[in-house]
């Protein structure tokens, strides 16, 4: 009763007021909803931040030898440049991690660093052409040397904006970023090219990546606390006996740097179906398909992962499920259907890149994950290469051949993959998601 006399209801089942148990639910419930929708933010901003960095990246390539011929009419001078891209983030990427796993400032570390390569971008469209080719090539070479920043460095960020419950989902979003990054930079490039001109077209995606540097800033990133700043010379190799020595991270590098053998070498067999078909568009036609279809993988992993207890063998069964799909091109009798098997191999390497990112990130120390990620990059793209090279001198088998040796790659990667991991132990830093990285 109240003082007036009249009968409250309060706590009365049925009242809609929420008293005791009922109340402290209810607040439970409001909190669990404020941090979904602060993580789904973080990770949004994460998105926006890698999705212009790594657009940037990946239509560079192409704006570069568009200048270099607009300008000088040496297409080989545009494979220079976009070499002295490309190399130096493979020589810099065990310093560019090691520095980022020390640095306490992270935020303005990763923001400085893809903000000078964005800067280096601009840079470099204003000199082809105008000053010494060597001169050209070392701005190039220099902004390259921050290029393992924008692929693993940011993906190591990951762990430390998500909580363990969402990193599945997060690796799955980031290996998106990658897919749609690879389609729209080549696109975004040549639109612009054409529209505004090569020079602008390489400072505009310069200026992308500025401002995703900037966007990091945003990123919940605070200091890093306790330890030693000071890079030693041993600490630069740390990494690389991590991944020698450690056998799910073992098994993780080498499987998939194997496959990438395979992978690499798909631009130039593409060309050879669409000759093989009489189809001039089949020549990226195919490599569309399998964008679209790795799209479609990371997609769908995101959206349900699976195997996430166990990374490395979601890795071997996705190599396994590659090289099966390439295998049935050769058999194909139009190029319908060849870009079926183009797709179907695309939808099996999204969540083999999702699981990578994800193991690489359960099993790797926290005082070298950012190492960890961005020499396995490293690995990974040289691999790539080397299949490319081989490929093209390695033409005369014909193209069903050549499909029949990618698929082999990837039975190959994952033998490789599943012997590696023999002799498995588990340690402290190798514990289920749910108990590992207690932050925050």
């Amino acid at each position: 009763m109240t003082k007036d006399g009249r009968t409250s209801h309060v706590g009365r089942p049925g009242s809609g007021v929420p008293v005791g148990r009922h109340a402290v639910l209810l607040q439970t419930s409001v909190e669990q909803r404020r941090r979904r929708g602060a993580q789904r933010w973080v990770l949004v901003r994460y998105l926006q931040v890698a999705l212009l960095v790594r657009i940037a990246s990946e239509g560079a390539r192409v704006a570069l030898v568009v200048l270099a011929v607009d300008r000088t009419g040496s297409t080989g001078y545009g494979g220079a440049l976009s070499a002295a891209l490309l190399v130096p983030s493979v020589l810099a990427a065990p310093l560019a991690g090691a520095l980022a796993d020390r640095v306490r400032r992270r935020r303005l570390f990763h923001a400085g660093g893809l903000v000078f390569y964005g800067t280096g971008l601009g840079a470099v469209a204003l000199l082809v052409g105008r000053v010494p080719a060597p001169a050209a090539l070392l701005v190039a070479a220099a902004a390259g040397c921050c290029t393992p920043l924008l692929t693993g460095g940011l993906t190591s960020l990951l762990s430390d904006l998500l909580p363990p419950t969402a990193l599945s989902r997060g690796f799955s979003l980031d290996a998106v970023s990658y897919n749609l990054a690879g389609m729209a930079g080549p696109a975004l490039a040549s639109g612009l090219a054409v529209s505004t001109g090569p020079d602008r077209a390489l400072v505009l995606l310069g200026a992308g990546a500025v401002v995703g540097g900037l966007l990091v800033f945003a990123l919940p990133l605070g200091p890093r606390t306790g330890g030693n700043p000071a890079l030693r010379p041993a600490d630069l190799g740390a990494a690389a006996v991590l991944l020698v020595r450690d056998p799910q991270l073992r098994s993780l590098t080498w499987a998939s740097g194997v496959g990438q053998l395979g992978i690499g070498a798909l631009p130039v067999i593409s060309v050879l179906l669409a000759a093989h078909y009489r189809t001039p568009w089949a020549a990226g036609g195919l490599m569309t398909a399998l964008a679209l279809g790795s799209l479609t993988g990371s997609l769908a992993y995101a959206w349900r992962p699976w195997g996430s207890r166990r990374p490395e063998r979601t890795v071997i069964g996705m190599l396994c499920a590659t090289g099966a799909a390439l295998a049935l091109v050769p058999c194909a009798d139009n190029v319908a259907v060849a870009a079926g098997g183009f797709a179907l191999a695309g939808c099996c390497t999204g969540p083999l890149f999702a699981a990578l990112l994800a193991g690489r990130d359960r099993y790797a120390p926290p005082a070298v994950r950012t190492q960890v990620f961005t020499l396995g990059a490293g690995i990974k793209s040289t691999f790539a290469a080397g299949g490319a090279a081989l490929a093209g001198c390695w033409q005369s088998p014909g193209s069903g051949s050549l499909v029949l040796a990618a698929a082999g790659c990837q039975v190959a990667a994952a033998v490789l993959g599943a012997c590696l991991l023999r002799g498995r132990k588990e340690t402290k830093a190798k514990c289920p998601p749910s108990t590992t990285k207690a932050r925050r």
